[in-house]
């Protein structure tokens, strides 16, 4: 009897490891190397900005976190001034998805004033780290 709680418990144990392992980089944005493969061309359906930066979301009606990502994206970007928010339904639009390699909901991309990808994050992004990203983007 002992040995089966000593082998769940150490199942459980392995099993929350590997949920922080996969999910520890959730919501981090990284710094997206420039493409000189893509044009304004790639980008012209996403109806980015061109006056400032713009926070682009890709969201699903059934997706929870995408809310949460929702309300992250437009307190930031009301409190910047000059940063557009878009959201992408990758279901209304696949092909966008496909093209910027969404393979989990939400991700949020951030685009500079001449339509270049400089950010990316997959999970719902911290407040702080997205300003961090856009102030340099609006100087």
């Amino acid at each position: 009897m002992t040995t089966v709680v000593v082998a769940i418990v150490a199942a459980l144990a392995l099993a929350a490891l590997l949920g922080w392992l996969l999910t520890r980089r959730s919501g981090n944005l990284t710094e997206v190397a420039a493409d000189p493969s893509r044009t304004a061309a790639d980008t012209a359906d996403l109806g980015l900005s061109t006056s400032g930066p713009t926070v682009v979301h890709f969201s699903a009606p059934w997706c929870g976190p995408c809310d949460r990502v929702r309300r992250v994206v437009d307190q930031v970007c009301d409190n910047m001034g000059n940063v557009a928010h878009v959201e992408v339904d990758i279901d209304a639009n696949p092909a966008a998805a496909r093209q910027f390699s969404v393979l989990s909901l939400p991700t949020t991309l951030i685009f500079d004033v001449d339509g270049r990808q400089r950010y990316r994050s997959s999970g719902v992004p911290k407040a702080a780290d997205l300003r961090s990203a856009l102030e340099p983007l609006l100087a």
